[in-house]
């Protein structure tokens, strides 16, 4: 009686490990989420000059200032009397003055009207003028949000020949592998809709089928770096 007892446990437990919802199925499939990209972070962290960016991006208050069909003062976003020749948008305006504020040139009025500015300013960064002052070329959405996140300025660019264009911040933020593939480096901008924290793909809705092909993207390092070294 005892051997067969003895049997029938045997065999309980081989069938038990042949079950697809035994413990050895389950720790492989911990160990499939664990290494999965869905969950790793893409970019790197924040790093404390990575902060302080977000912390100017944010002083800024792009959410209610550089409005989109007001007269504004490119340097401030205030809205300002008269009526001008001004574009219906400031995204190039609001970019200008960021960098203005962080003592970072890039090509701005006086230099260039408003008008055709985000056209213009892509071809300045691409020039030697915008490489001596400073300027490199980003080659991925990934190094872009990489260099965001360790604090230097980058701007993400769309310049027509006829029509509008489009430019905005890279703002620091920790990303998945996905999120990135998805929906492209954070954002901080001007345009259609402002707003403090964003993508890339959202900000170039308005331009069906440019992001991420036709954006380039160009970056600069910042005082914050300089501070925290």
């Amino acid at each position: 009686m005892r051997l067969r007892i003895v049997r029938l446990l045997l065999l309980a437990g081989i069938v038990a490990r042949l079950q697809p919802g035994c413990v050895g199925a389950q720790d492989v499939t911990a160990k499939t989420v664990v290494a999965s990209p869905v969950n790793a972070e893409c970019c790197g962290p924040i790093t404390p000059a990575g902060a302080q960016l977000v912390q100017f991006l944010d002083s800024l208050n792009v959410d209610h200032l550089w409005t989109a069909h007001e007269h504004i003062d490119w340097e401030t976003g205030e809205p300002t009397p008269g009526h001008g020749h001004e574009p219906p948008t400031h995204c190039s305006a609001f970019v200008a003055a960021a960098g203005k504020k962080l003592g970072i040139y890039m090509l701005r009025p006086p230099d260039h009207p408003q008008n055709m500015l985000s056209e213009a300013q892509e071809k300045w960064f691409e020039s030697d003028a915008g490489r001596e002052d400073g300027w490199k070329p980003v080659s991925s959405p990934k190094e872009a949000q990489v260099l965001a996140n360790r604090g230097d300025f980058v701007v993400l660019v769309f310049g027509r020949e006829h029509g509008s264009g489009h430019i905005a911040i890279v703002r620091p933020a920790v990303k998945s592998d996905k999120a990135l593939a998805e929906e492209g480096p954070q954002t901080t901008q001007a345009g259609g809709h402002n707003f403090s924290s964003g993508t890339a793909k959202y900000s170039f809705v308005f331009h069906p089928g440019v992001w991420p092909s036709q954006v380039k993207i160009f970056a600069h390092a910042t005082k914050f770096e300089v501070a925290v070294q």
